[in-house]
């Protein structure tokens, strides 16, 4: 297809037994489990194939392993498919950044290992998410406004994840009044079961650690265009690209923007590789009224359909 975009999803996508179908048939991506074992320390296949959800929301142990799985269903299929265009969804970024050769696969599953072990420690009870639905975007900007301003607390829109959809993060007593006016205009918000306050500059000291590793990895230019989540929009030099990826775990995800600008750019088809399909659920919602076609792909009997 010559106006197909690949997808990689991120955390919250994962689910129990995720990648062992793959796993156990190619031993490429076996491989790929063993090796980000080691790089994280952790039983990955143990807590993902048999483990339970809490174990498996871990953010250190999640960040690798939905890494893998992203970058097994990738590699499988790449020599069958010829996208024009790729994003991921925070997380799913990296998954992204390797598939279009900007990093190696090794150094993107070093990189995750790292950061999801950084985020993890940055792990605060005062600090938190929540997903908001039902309102649209100047409402929960007008209740993160509030919610800041009332409670003197950091708070901001984290995920732009449709018109309908958006996370929040910061700190709880913010968030907290920010529900009350969300209430007030029957929105929803769904505390979210996370550490801390991701995509907000209460992880500034995670993510400063994090851009002096990636500023020693290997930067390629990507071989098609890649919409990232700080600017919603593709760049093509290595150096731009290391800036842009230093600021991503403190800054929002525009995937609302992304998604349409590529649209705009001439993608019509979206595959999503990964577990669940959340992000092709997203498409209808960011894409309403528009002729597209969306797909995901979470298992290899998905995966050789298209094959």
């Amino acid at each position: 297809m010559s106006d197909l975009s690949i997808l990689f999803p991120g955390q919250g996508s994962q689910e129990p037994g995720m990648g062992r179908d793959l796993a156990e048939k190619w031993t490429t991506a076996m491989d790929m489990w063993k090796f980000a074992e080691k790089e994280s320390g952790l039983a990955l296949r143990e807590i993902y194939w048999d483990g339970d959800a809490s174990a498996m929301a871990k953010t250190d142990a999640l960040q690798p392993a939905l890494t893998v799985v992203n970058l097994s269903i990738w590699l499988y299929l790449k020599d069958s498919i010829n996208p024009v265009a790729t994003a991921g969804h925070s997380l799913g970024e990296f998954a992204s950044l390797s598939a279009s050769g900007i990093l190696s696969t090794e150094d993107t599953i070093k990189a995750v290992a790292l950061r999801g072990k950084l985020m993890s420690q940055v792990a605060n009870e005062d600090h938190g998410m929540a997903a908001i639905l039902k309102l649209g975007q100047s409402d929960v900007e007008e209740a993160v406004e509030f919610g800041a301003k009332e409670s003197a607390k950091e708070l901001r829109i984290a995920n732009y994840n449709s018109p309908a959809q958006y996370v929040i993060s910061g700190e709880k007593a913010a968030i907290d009044v920010a529900g009350s006016m969300i209430k007030e205009k029957k929105g929803r918000a769904i505390p979210l079961p996370v550490s801390g306050a991701f995509h907000s500059p209460l992880i500034q000291e995670a993510a400063n650690e994090f851009s002096s590793y990636l500023s020693k990895l290997t930067w390629n230019t990507p071989a098609f265009p890649v919409y990232f989540n700080v600017t919603a929009a593709p760049e093509s030099n290595y150096e731009k690209i290391k800036k842009i990826m230093s600021s991503q775990m403190t800054s929002s995800v525009r995937w609302i923007e992304i998604i349409n600008n590529q649209y705009n750019a001439g993608v019509r088809n979206f595959l999503e590789l990964g577990p669940k399909g959340v992000l092709t659920k997203l498409l209808s919602a960011n894409l309403k009224g528009k002729e597209y076609e969306g797909k995901g792909i979470g298992n290899i009997e998905q995966a050789e359909a298209i094959k």
